[in-house]
């Protein structure tokens, strides 16, 4: 067994890696720090790649060593650790991860549970019940979505004038408090009072991705962003997995019965407001805990394209973009097919295949845990590729979106055609949703690309267009497979198919992976004051007085 350790604050970097490489090679120990290990997996990456690489990789290997990172293209090292202390640009990074984590454990656990609710809470009380429950998930799961988009916007566009930590963080406070109140409502309000309830936690999650975002524009420098930004976004994955897995157990094992579940989420979520209250800030200049190196680190690589106060949203500049077009077409074709998959899988494994996936919950999960997988390997590929000059990061981008589009597509129709193999339709399912963690060093991260000034609005325009794809998606497929047969979901998978392959040409033929113009705050400046002008001279104009001149 190979275990991480903490370098003690007194010892530097290069001398803990020569004493404990020492060691294990001489078997005194099999303990390895966490830099040896980065060295052998990059030695192990590389050892395909053709020799002209070599000084590259050796040029990484000597950074590593010394506490530095590469910039390839100037083919120096720049200094970005912290002489002892955690960088906080990852602290930030894990707790937005168990921020997406506990919004969708909090969203997805009522999906497990509501089997369950039609047990009356209190045993000892005999009374009729009907074996039917009035909540639909579909009416509760409408209403969600259509509140979760309302938010987006105003979430965006706050987080970038005030920073994202409260926005985020009174979001997923609100909504672990209304997790734990839910029995309560149940009781009480019954089927009413739970959609009311999860309307309003649609509301307050629909801040998440964009409050996230900007935050994620102020604590990444472009070189880490495929990492740091897939790591944040995949905790929505990993939530989904642990939700779907932990909820079976509670509600076998728990004497409380449901209510547990949604006490124990509830009771998370509060538990992570509180350390993201005192862990993580807005930007490196109000973090009390940052290293002067870190602090210095961030502004150097970022302080050209990322500004604290920028002006407000250039909205013509932005609706007239054809790279944020691309960007929201890739995010419709990702969430059609996503949330077909998500929402109507285990329907196609019932009806056609006669087999419930939900009564297994480990193969419920591996989609989701191996998409989550997927995502984290592939974005460290996606940004070393960037800083060695390997690929542009707009071909990054379009790579690791080609292959989350095109790779699910086929599989999906694969399947459709191995009839009822269920062991061969399992598999290709899985292939299909693992090969989706490309969409994360993809294109999710594009908007950060685009604009750092303005991510949060940019995610909320492309976030929140592409859920309207998961209110649309369940009406199609209900409506092209009244009778469940095979080839009525043949021709769902087919246009599933085809939503991927055309999304993904507009991606390939319009996105781009440079800052956009209109992110510089003086041109936004400098174009409001040039139509400011123009309207002005318009008006003098028309009354017969002298123009106004710049």
């Amino acid at each position: 067994m190979i275990c991480l350790y903490l370098r003690p604050f007194g010892s530097t970097k290069s001398e803990i890696s020569q004493q404990s490489l020492s060691r294990y090679l001489y078997g005194e120990s099999t303990i390895l720090s966490a830099d040896i290990i980065i060295i052998g997996s990059f030695w192990l990456l590389c050892l395909d790649f053709p020799s002209i690489m070599l000084d590259k990789i050796n040029l990484m290997m000597l950074c590593l060593l010394n506490d530095k990172a590469v910039d390839c293209k100037q083919e120096r090292c720049v200094y970005v650790h912290t002489g002892g202390r955690i960088p906080q640009r990852w602290v930030f990074a894990i707790m937005g991860f168990l921020a997406l984590f506990n919004a969708y454990a909090m969203r997805v656990c009522l999906s497990i549970t509501i089997t369950e609710m039609v047990v009356p809470m209190h045993k000892n009380v005999t009374h009729v019940v009907e074996n039917t429950c009035p909540i639909t998930d579909d009416d509760r799961q409408e209403g969600e979505d259509m509140s979760y988009v309302v938010t987006h916007l105003p979430g965006g566009m706050l987080s970038e004038k005030f920073g994202g930590k409260y926005s985020l963080g009174l979001g997923i406070l609100a909504t672990a408090v209304f997790t734990l109140i839910t029995p309560l409502v149940v009781e009480y309000g019954e089927a009413v009072g739970l959609i009311v309830t999860r309307v309003l936690m649609g509301l307050c999650e629909g801040t998440t991705f964009p409050a996230l975002n900007a935050m994620l524009a102020q604590w990444t420098p472009p070189e880490e962003r495929s990492k740091i930004g897939s790591l944040v976004f995949a905790g929505a994955q990993l939530g989904t997995v642990v939700a779907n897995s932990l909820s079976g157990v509670i509600l076998h094992y728990s004497t409380m019965g449901w209510p547990a579940v949604f006490y124990v989420f509830g009771a998370i979520g509060i538990l992570w407001f509180l350390i993201w209250l005192v862990t993580c800030y807005n930007n490196p200049d109000t973090h009390p805990f940052i290293s002067e190196r870190e602090r210095k680190f961030l502004h150097e690589r970022m302080d050209a394209h990322t500004h604290k106060k920028p002006p407000s949203v250039p909205w013509r500049h932005i609706l007239k973009s054809v790279p944020l077009w691309a960007l929201v077409a890739a995010q419709v074709g990702h969430d059609w097919g996503f949330f077909t998959l998500l929402t109507d899988l285990p329907k196609y494994m019932s009806s056609v295949l006669k087999y419930s996936i939900k009564s297994n919950g480990f193969l419920s999960s591996l989609p989701y845990l191996t998409m989550w997988i997927c995502s984290l390997v592939t974005s460290f590929l996606a940004d070393w590729m960037i800083t060695s000059g390997i690929m542009s990061r707009t071909n990054v981008r379009k790579l690791g979106t080609t292959i989350a589009s095109l790779g699910p597509g086929a599989f999906i129709i694969g399947a459709s055609y191995a009839k009822c193999d269920r062991t061969t339709v399992i598999i290709m399912f899985t292939v299909g949703t693992t090969l989706m963690g490309t969409f994360y060093p993809g294109m999710k991260v594009n908007a950060l690309d685009l604009s750092p000034n303005y991510s949060g609005t940019l995610m909320a325009l492309v976030n929140g267009i592409g859920a309207f794809t998961g209110i649309l998606t369940p009406y199609i497929v209900s409506e092209l497979t009244p009778d469940q047969t095979l080839s009525q979901w043949r021709l769902v998978f087919w246009i599933v198919f085809i939503v991927f392959v055309v999304t993904n040409l507009i991606f390939i033929l319009c996105a781009s992976g440079e800052v956009e113009y209109w992110n510089d705050p003086e041109f936004v400046r400098r174009d409001r004051e040039e139509r400011r002008l123009k309207i002005a001279n318009k008006k003098a104009e028309k009354n017969d007085k002298p123009k106004i001149s710049p």
